[in-house]
């Protein structure tokens, strides 16, 4: 897949005050794709400065009451090209909408994204504890930062891999609701006789519900490290907390350190909702493509209303699968959404008549030529059918 290149660089100097509030210096460059922001922030939180790069989508500029989910993304701006170019590619096929990336460059990642302190000999001992502060500065200056300068939507996605896996799978932990998305690619979760599976494991058991995305994925690693990700898998998968949508991947042959690039597609793919609803989300009531589309609009930060050719082909596929009665009902669902829709009309015509109703087949088909007018591309088509469906019903008469 493409990797994007980030053909200009913007760069701006933030400086937090105890009111959270910056200055800028510096001269602007626009790219003709990409807009990337360097910040530097002085965390009171972590009493050391941080530097962090915003990539804003490419229609920022163009629209300006547009707002966008934020995809926050650890261990720094080199994992911004290759997460620009597979959501890019998701966006080509409506599968996702345009976010801003915020990438956070590292000082002691160790510390930063470990919540417990190692003791295991088999790492690196005494390293660790820091997570609870560094989620602390996402919390109280970092998110509130992004938030005040960008047009944000409070669609929030936190990645990681390794070390950074495990402060995904932290944050879910501990700020629940700070983040709607968790994506852990290859969490390190050996570290410290595995004290993160341990406690994903008691919080899975004790929540009800959670509101939420995981995603997570291993490669070849073997010993104890895949032992315990094996614990962690089978937990979250065997737990079935009601609102929370989890995926995982294995990739043999795979190592640790080209796990992200593996498992990018997947993660993103998976996490947000295609703008054409999956027939597996239709229930007997058409009420669920309107519960669809409100879950996809709160994902994707703009009112995505049922699309004309997205119902269509949900009732397409139930008179495909002989289920006439209830693609009628989405096409009759569709005509309520749409109605000057000559799409809409013709494709309950259809349903009738692969239900055999042949003459309410030929009525919708009428009331389809009634909005119709010689520009529409098959109004040729419109015409045979109309004259065919009355052929056959005046044989029957």
């Amino acid at each position: 897949m493409r990797l994007l290149t980030i053909i200009c660089f913007v760069s701006f100097s933030i400086i937090f005050s105890s009111q959270s509030a910056f200055a800028q210096s510096g001269t602007k460059q626009q790219s003709t794709d990409y807009s990337q922001y360097t910040h530097t922030i002085k965390s009171v939180v972590l009493n050391e400065e941080r530097t962090v790069v915003v990539q804003l989508p490419k229609s920022y500029q163009a629209q300006p009451n547009k707002v966008y989910p934020v995809v926050y993304r650890l261990d720094g701006a080199g994992n911004i090209p290759l997460a620009s170019a597979v959501i890019e590619r998701l966006q080509n096929d409506n599968r996702a909408p345009e976010v801003i990336i915020v990438a956070i460059e590292n000082t002691n990642r160790l510390r930063d994204f470990y919540p417990t302190v190692n003791k295991e000999p088999q790492g690196p001992v005494g390293e660790g504890g820091g997570a609870a502060k560094f989620l602390a500065f996402f919390e109280q200056e970092l998110i509130p930062l992004v938030n005040k300068n960008y047009r944000t939507h409070d669609y929030k996605v936190i990645s990681g891999a390794s070390a950074g896996g495990v402060f995904a799978l932290y944050a879910l932990q501990a700020k629940p609701e700070l983040f709607q998305a968790h994506i852990a690619y290859s969490p390190a979760v050996w570290w410290n006789y595995g004290a993160m599976v341990k406690s994903t494991k008691s919080f899975i058991t004790k929540t009800k519900e959670l509101n939420n995305y995981v995603y997570i994925n291993i490669g070849e690693e073997a010993g104890i490290m895949r032992e315990r990700y094996d614990e962690l898998q089978q937990s979250l998968q065997s737990h079935k907390v009601q609102g929370l949508r989890f995926f995982s991947d294995a990739f043999d042959g795979i190592s640790h350190g080209l796990t992200s690039a593996a498992g990018v597609f997947n993660a993103y793919y998976n996490l947000f909702l295609p703008k054409q609803m999956p027939i597996s989300a239709l229930t007997d009531d058409v009420v669920s493509i309107d519960a669809y589309y409100q879950n996809l609009s709160q994902q994707w930060g703009e009112q995505v209303s049922p699309p004309d050719r997205a119902v269509r082909l949900l009732g397409y596929n139930l008179t495909d699968n002989q289920q006439f009665e209830r693609a009628i009902e989405v096409f009759k669902y569709n005509i309520k959404n749409h109605p000057k829709s000559v799409d809409a009309f013709s494709a309950l015509s259809y349903g009738y008549e692969m239900q055999g109703d042949t003459r309410q087949a030929l009525e919708q088909m009428e009331s389809a030529l009634a909005i119709a007018d010689d520009s529409y591309p098959y109004i040729n088509y419109l015409k045979e059918t109309k004259a065919r469906l009355q052929v056959e019903l005046d044989k029957r008469n």
